[in-house]
Formats: C-alpha cells, sequence, structure tokens
C-alpha cells in the first residue's frame, strides 16, 4: 500500500487479511468500503476457478518460470546444451514474444568457464611466445616452436571424436584443461630439435647437414620422451577404473594431442628449419621487382645510360 520512512530506514506497507481456505471464505471475508459501509469481498471481485502458478518467481525484475532438465546418462552437458539450442525456435513460437530465454545452473556455469579457458590458453600461448623469443634471442625460432600448438590441439579433437565412437568420452572441462597441459608437453620435442640445428650450424655451414644432425642427435630423447608418456596416459584411455572415468576425456586429449604433434615435428619442423631466412627489407624488394615488372632485368650502368 506504500511505505513508512523511519529515520534512515524504510519500511513497505502490505495489506493482510484474514486466513481463508475456500474461494466461499475469500467471498465472506469483510471489506470496509471509503463511506464505511461493510460489504463482502464476493460484491466486489468475481471468483472464478482456473490454473496458475502456486507461486510466482522473478530473475531481473521480470517473472521467471524455471524448468529443470537432466541430461540423460551418457549424454555430456555440451551436447545437452547444443539440442536445447537447436530447440529455441520452436519453444519461441509457443511463448510471448516479449519473453525470453536465459540458461543458468550447470549450463551457465559451462559457459563461463569456457570462456575462461579461452583466455587462459590465450594467455597460456603468448607468454609461451615471449619466453621462447627471450631464451632463443629469435622471435622467428619461436615462431618454429610454436608450429606444434596447431597440430597438437587438431590431434587433440581428432583423438575426442575417435574414441567417442567407441565409448562415450565427451569434452568435458577436464579435456579442456588438457589443451592447456599440451601447451607444456608439446614444445618440448620443438625445444630440443631447434635448438641441436643452431647448435650445430656453428660447426656446419650448410643448413641441410645442420639439421640432419639434428635430427640424428636428437631422435632418439623426442621419442623417448614422448612415449613415456604416451604409455603413462594410454591406460586412463583404453581401460579406466572405478574413479578415473572422470580423466579420460583429459588423456585422451593428450595422447590424441602429443602423438600427432610428434609426427609433424619430426616431419614438417626439419623441413622449415632448411628454408633460408629472409629479411622483411629482402622481402620488400623482391615484391616490388615483381610488381614493377623489373624481375630478370639486368642493371644499367651509369656509363651505359
Amino acid at each position: 500500500l506504500g511505505e513508512f520512512f523511519h529515520q534512515d530506514s524504510r519500511l513497505d506497507i502490505f495489506l493482510k487479511t484474514q486466513d481463508w481456505a475456500t474461494p466461499e471464505d475469500l467471498e465472506n471475508i469483510p471489506v470496509v468500503t471509503p463511506s464505511g459501509a461493510l460489504i463482502p469481498f464476493g460484491e466486489l471481485a468475481e471468483i472464478k476457478h482456473g490454473v496458475g502458478p502456486n507461486q510466482i518467481f522473478r530473475s531481473d525484475a521480470r517473472r521467471t518460470i524455471g524448468i529443470d532438465i537432466s541430461p540423460p546418462p551418457g549424454l555430456a552437458l555440451g551436447e545437452t546444451m547444443d539440442l536445447l539450442t537447436s530447440l529455441e525456435d520452436e519453444i519461441r513460437a509457443l511463448i510471448p514474444a516479449d519473453a525470453s530465454i536465459s540458461y543458468g545452473g550447470d549450463a551457465d556455469a559451462l559457459s563461463k568457464a569456457i570462456d575462461n579457458l579461452s583466455g587462459n590458453f590465450a594467455l597460456a600461448v603468448l607468454l609461451l611466445f615471449l619466453v621462447m623469443a627471450a631464451l632463443f634471442k629469435s622471435v622467428m625460432d619461436s615462431a618454429l616452436v610454436l608450429i606444434s600448438l596447431p597440430m597438437a590441439a587438431v590431434g587433440g579433437v581428432l583423438a575426442i571424436r575417435l574414441v567417442d565412437l567407441i565409448t562415450p568420452t565427451p569434452l568435458d572441462l577436464l579435456g579442456m584443461i588438457g589443451f592447456i597441459i599440451l601447451l607444456g608437453l608439446v614444445v618440448n620435442n620443438a625445444i630440443l630439435l631447434v635448438a641441436e640445428t643452431r647448435h650445430a650450424q656453428q660447426s656446419l655451414p650448410d643448413r641441410h647437414a645442420a639439421v640432419k644432425k639434428a635430427l640424428q642427435n636428437r631422435i632418439r630423447p623426442i621419442l623417448m620422451s614422448t612415449l613415456t608418456s604416451l604409455m603413462g596416459m594410454l591406460p586412463l584411455v583404453i581401460a579406466p577404473g572405478a574413479g578415473s572415468a572422470i580423466y579420460k576425456g583429459l588423456a585422451t586429449v593428450i595422447v590424441g594431442g602429443m602423438a600427432v604433434s610428434t609426427l609433424f615435428t619430426l616431419i614438417l619442423l626439419p623441413c622449415l628449419l632448411r628454408l633460408e631466412p629472409i629479411s622483411i627489407k629482402q622481402w620488400i624488394g623482391r615484391r616490388g621487382g615483381t610488381r614493377g615488372g623489373t624481375r630478370g632485368r639486368a642493371p644499367i650502368s651509369s656509363d651505359a645510360a
């Protein structure tokens, strides 16, 4: 009915009546009119039987209807969200035009966790690049090391998809954390190969010979470190026991990412190391010569001019 102010506090004023249990009791409740007459409430309002909510919930000052959805066993939360979002058009056709749909609970927590992990992943890549550039004292060598990261991500996704065809293996939060763990694992092989190549170039002027020697010297430790990590994680992938099923996604991502990344590191990275680097000035000069149509023309001396 209003508000009551007392010093610095404010209290809401509500109208309360006597208890009633049946519609007839509500109709017989006496109401005092402004003229002082006492009439039953049934003469002022029409009471009808109907269906309505027994409680009214509000979220952000708007009336809200909450629906609790529990996904069936074997269906991941992410797949459940994809299914619900695909049905939004049909749901919106059944609700008022000014109504909105929002997700809470675990679904909202999943969305926030994905955003946080995405930011952490980008920050980890940036820090890794800066650390490698400082240690190698070369931006190009740091970029060569980071080439193994996309291969590791592809391997992790492929491993999750392949294992999921055999047994349900959703990409949960621990699986997403596995991609961040891969950042610190897959670069080790690339660091060994790049560092050994730069060391071999000090005694071998031929770039191809230096890369070949580095590959021969480091292929054994690369395979040893990779195989020990794969064999340690493989039991969680192929034979998860009681209580260890929650780590299956994480182990699958690490196994697939390290396997694919190591394969491409031993094949792609030596090929890139054999390329002759060019400076930005040389690249601009080549591009300018090609556009100007002067490629292949002999220079004209001042005497000939």
